[in-house]
């Protein structure tokens, strides 16, 4: 799940707020390139009898392709976790001024201001640059915005600069934490998959309101096959995503994180 900390619509109590309602017990907060919601998190969670796992969403590269890790259990605290996620967020605040140049000469008037205007968190994105160009009427919508301008492909579009698959389990696994595959989809091919397993992934997230069915039990063999863990989750925005009501319908159960409680501290 996400927060105003990253491209999320809902506060940290918000965010549990919604999650209290759902019924669920245990969850866990990955901002992209954040772990900065987690402090109060964690405690909401504690007065509400609600684990909330420390978590965060990392970009990596393999052959030109962007592929996002989750980190969970790490401690947030770590010094050099931190310093990392700060350089990251740099580069994604480098990232929005190119694209806003690239809109620029495109005859968009578009600033940087009035991106970050639409920053309540602390790591900007595509996100924050698609609310600016509709609140300034040079998209539609939301998802205009992104296909018109900022998505995948789009004359707008700036690739992020980031580590390596190696790179990225090493900082999750160096601050304690357990590194899973995010919403893999249709988009991976198994060779890469297979590069991404020997990079020393922990696990793959299963279970996404993108995977249908047969895509589940795929991902459930790779997982069986090469003695992964197994995670899974709603990948809650809210706001402009259009996710309202996916909290407690993607889940996995308390005995699949109890597994990877187990791989984390038996190590």
């Amino acid at each position: 799940m996400h927060t105003t900390y990253s491209d999320g619509a809902c506060s940290p109590v918000e965010l549990l707020e919604r999650v209290k309602e759902a019924g669920l017990q245990v969850v866990s907060i990955t901002d992209h390139d954040s772990v900065s919601a987690l402090e109060d998190a964690i405690a909401i969670g504690r007065q509400w009898d609600i684990e909330v796992i420390p978590g965060m969403e990392l970009s990596t590269t393999l052959d030109d392709r962007e592929i996002h890790v989750l980190g969970y259990f790490m401690d947030h605290r770590n010094k050099v976790l931190l310093d990392a996620l700060a350089e990251f967020r740099e580069e994604r605040l480098r990232r929005a001024e190119r694209i806003v140049n690239k809109l620029n000469r495109m005859n968009i008037p578009l600033s940087m201001e009035s991106v970050l205007a639409n920053v309540s968190g602390d790591s900007v994105g595509r996100p924050h640059i698609a609310n600016a160009l509709v609140n300034e009427g040079h998209a539609e919508d939301y998802q205009q915005a992104f296909r018109k301008y900022i998505g995948d492909g789009k004359p707008a579009y700036e690739r992020k600069t980031s580590f390596t698959p190696e790179a990225t389990v090493r900082l999750i696994s160096e601050a304690g934490g357990l590194s899973f595959l995010a919403h893999p989809g249709k988009s991976i091919p198994e060779e890469l998959l297979l590069q991404l397993i020997k990079a020393g992934l922990d696990g793959i997230e299963v279970v996404h309101p993108a995977h249908s069915p047969e895509l589940v039990r795929y991902y459930r063999g790779i997982v069986s096959e090469y003695c992964l863990l197994e995670s899974g989750g709603s990948d809650f925005h809210g706001g402009p995503k259009n996710d309202e009501g996916l909290l407690g319908q993607f889940c996995i159960p308390i005995a699949t994180v109890d597994v990877m409680r187990h791989r984390l501290f038996s190590n």
